[in-house]
């Protein structure tokens, strides 16, 4: 680079680009749907943290799901609102990579929870008389900490190669908020290295867990047919077609956005993908848990019962 290069200390967030009274329509609902996921995930959580009868493995991966959830979108939420209602949408270079390192750490931890989901089901309903001694608290507590860690440990890759880039121009992300791709878009320099190592972790976060869950849903689907008890059969379909919505949801969208080759005109297409991600998939995993899931409801009408009285 010449000495006199000028280096990027800022980016402008490019959003949806629509008029000012469709802007602030939207600044309106998006609020509503993140108030509302926050206020649906959190009252999972403490459902399941307040009600003993939740206090089993499956509601120990839920809780961690919600809590993603939250954290998913308030990383990317805010900033989003802030641009709808602001004629200046910037961000400053560090925010910009602090949220890149969160949603994709956020992200990650999240497809590797609903593996760890998917493994719990297979255990519960193929070997159920295993089921206390293989999902013991102890590999409960493990699953969920390789979870994390990995989620962090990737982002943290991804962070590093991408701190290594140089930005000196063109400033404009075309994009919702801080997402790798669009950023990436605007380096000076070769990201070759980048985009191998996103592949390489999308095979890693999304098609080896995808993989276990199909194997491990094949086997379930095999037991629930071979149960003699319609009621268990319900109740086994009704627990396992939830975490289906849910991981079809957000597995579904990620493969779009990452591992399908880019394209301008499907640069508009990820950015709505990418809100219904980062708004809507957070609102709707709660309600799928919490109106297909017969425990669900009845410990919140224990609590609104213990409230009354």
């Amino acid at each position: 680079m010449g000495a006199n290069q000028t280096w990027v200390t800022e980016f402008i967030l490019v959003g949806l680009q629509l008029s000012a009274g469709m802007e602030m329509f939207l600044f309106w609902i998006f609020s509503l749907l993140y108030i509302l996921s926050l206020l649906a995930n959190g009252i999972i959580l403490a459902l399941i943290c307040l009600d003993p009868r939740l206090h089993t493995p499956m509601y120990f991966f839920l809780s961690h799901l919600a809590i993603l959830d939250m954290s998913y979108a308030s990383n990317n939420v805010p900033k989003m609102l802030s641009n709808l209602v602001n004629q200046k949408k910037t961000i400053s270079f560090v925010p910009c990579v602090t949220q890149t390192f969160l949603y994709l750490a956020f992200a990650a931890s999240e497809c590797l929870i609903l593996a760890a989901m998917s493994y719990d089901r297979f255990v519960a309903i193929c070997h159920p008389l295993h089921y206390t001694v293989i999902m013991s608290w102890k590999v409960c507590v493990a699953l969920a900490v390789t979870s994390w860690s990995c989620g962090f440990i990737l982002s943290v890759a991804h962070t590093i190669l991408l701190l290594k880039l140089p930005f000196c121009g063109p400033q404009e992300v075309n994009h919702l908020f801080c997402e790798i791709l669009a950023v990436l878009k605007l380096a000076c320099a070769d990201t070759l290295i980048n985009q191998i190592v996103i592949l390489a972790a999308c095979v890693f976060v999304l098609v080896g867990p995808l993989c276990s869950m199909l194997v491990s849903y094949t086997h379930i689907l095999w037991t629930i047919l071979k149960m003699q008890s319609k009621e268990g059969r319900k109740k086994a379909f009704s627990t396992c077609s939830s975490h289906l919505c849910v991981v079809g949801l957000f597995f579904g969208i990620a493969m779009l956005v990452y591992m399908v080759p880019d394209s301008d005109q499907r640069e508009e297409q990820e950015k709505i993908l990418s809100l219904f991600h980062s708004l809507f998939n957070p609102m709707l995993n709660p309600l799928i848990y919490s109106l297909r899931n017969a425990q669900v409801k009845e410990a919140f009408h224990r609590a609104l019962q213990k409230r009354s009285v």
